[in-house]
This record gives C-alpha cells, structure tokens and sequence, in this order.
C-alpha cells in the first residue's frame, strides 16, 4: 500500500465531507449513540475544515488517488471546531498547536494513516515553533492518540445546541526537539517525508 499525503485544497472539501460521515458514522458508533452521532455530525464535525485548508494546515492521504484520511493542526485559539468565529492565532513560545479534524475511512482504519496525518502535524507544528500539541479527542481516536505519546489531561462533555451531550477527553503532547536542523525542502514541506 503506497500512501501519499499532501496538503488539502478546496477542490477536496466534497471528499472531505464524504470522508467525515463515513468516518463519524463507521467508526464512532462503537463508542457513540446514533443521537450523538448525527448531533455531532451537525453541529461539530468538519466545521472548520475550510478555515484549517485556508491556513495550510489540514493534510489528505491518498490512496491510488482515493482520500482515505484527513487531519490538521491548528496555530488558531479554538481547540475545537463549531462554526465559530476565526480565532485569533496562538504564540508558540507559550501556547500549544491545536491537533483538529483527524478522520480515517471505516475500510482503512488499523493501518497506520492517522499515525502518519499525526506524524505530518507534528512536524508541522514543530517547524514554526510550537512545542507542545494539545487536542480533544473523541473517545474513539483516543487510542490513536495514546499510541502516539498523548496523555489525557481531563474528560470533556460538550454539550450540543440541541441538547445532545457528547463526551471527549482532553489530550496534550510535549514535542521533542528537532534533532539537527532540517533540508530547506523540508522546512517548506514537512509532510513530505512523512
């Protein structure tokens, strides 16, 4: 399986869309009722997918052209999305990167592409700056996130506007230092060798 992961365009957003109910539906109904599901999938899933792409902080992987993964990383105040209005931008020497968006295909779950998206972020995120990465996790990316060095720091019920409770968990992640300073090529592009 060769995977390739670049930045998202607004020309993917209907893709996009597509990924976020198949990935919502599929895979959050092991931890999730239909209720807040659909409740979900209203009024937070994918609501600052155009802000993340406007940034140039939100990544696709493809699979022999198909979108089977999104995920992003934000340098903006909100730790979620929820149609709000655009946040003011974060200062890496004392702020974290907001991790956002992250979204697997149900066929291509368990196979390492939330992993590399996260991978991607990081670097990302690294490159300007920021040191630390902080996220709220739905209860099914929780064991992505983990497995990748992120500890909960505290469970979250966000409550809907239409009354819907939703639980999540608060994650954070310390950044390691960048080991030796990276090709120019790399600096501009940090998904590349992801």
């Amino acid at each position: 399986m060769e995977m390739s992961i670049r930045p998202a365009t607004t020309d993917d957003i209907p893709a996009l869309t597509a990924l976020v109910d198949a990935a919502v539906r599929g895979l959050g109904a092991s931890a999730y009722s239909l209720q807040q599901i659909e409740s979900a999938l209203q009024h937070v899933f994918g609501a600052d997918t155009a802000q993340l792409i406007a940034d140039g902080t939100y990544f696709v992987a493809l699979i022999d052209g198909q979108l089977v993964g999104a995920g992003g990383w934000s340098r903006r105040a909100s730790l979620h999305g929820s149609g709000q209005a655009v946040a003011a931008f974060l200062d890496p020497a004392r702020d974290a990167a907001k991790i956002r968006a992250f979204y697997v295909h149900p066929r291509w779950s368990r196979r390492g592409i939330g992993r590399r998206l996260l991978q991607c972020c990081e670097a990302a995120a690294r490159a300007v700056g920021f040191m630390r990465l902080e996220l709220l996790a739905t209860l099914t990316g929780v064991p992505l996130y983990t497995a990748s060095g992120f500890v909960a720091t505290t469970s979250v019920v966000l409550t809907l506007p239409d009354g819907v409770t939703f639980p999540c968990v608060q994650m954070a992640k310390a950044l390691q230092p960048q080991p030796s300073t990276p090709p120019q090529e790399h600096a501009r592009r940090p998904w590349a060798t992801a």
